[in-house]
C-alpha cells in the first residue's frame, strides 16, 4: 500500500491520510504534488510525504513519529531493558 500523509509538524498532527493501491503509484504522486502545490499556494508550510508498507499497521510501527506524541514514544523507550 501507498499512503499519501499531510502532516503539520508544529502541532504534531495528521491533517490528512489517504492510501493507494501499490498499482496506482502514478495516481499517488500526482496527488503528492497537487497536495504540495496548494499548501504552498496557501502558504502553509506542511510536512508533505509518500511511504509504502503492506499495511497502516505496519505504517504505525515504522513512522510512529507521525501518529504519536513525543512523550507516548518516549514511554515505550523507558519500557526496554525491564
Amino acid at each position: 500500500m501507498i499512503f499519501l500523509i499531510e502532516y503539520n509538524r508544529p502541532e504534531g498532527r495528521i491533517e490528512s491520510l489517504r492510501t493507494f493501491d501499490a498499482s496506482e503509484r502514478s495516481v499517488a504522486h500526482a496527488a503528492r504534488l497537487d497536495l504540495e502545490l496548494d499548501l504552498n499556494r496557501k502558504k502553509i508550510d506542511h510536512e508533505v510525504v509518500i511511504l509504502e508498507a503492506t499495511s497502516e499497521a505496519a505504517l504505525r510501527k515504522t513512522h510512529r513519529r507521525y501518529f504519536e506524541t513525543l512523550s507516548e514514544i518516549g514511554k515505550s523507550f523507558g519500557d526496554y531493558g525491564k
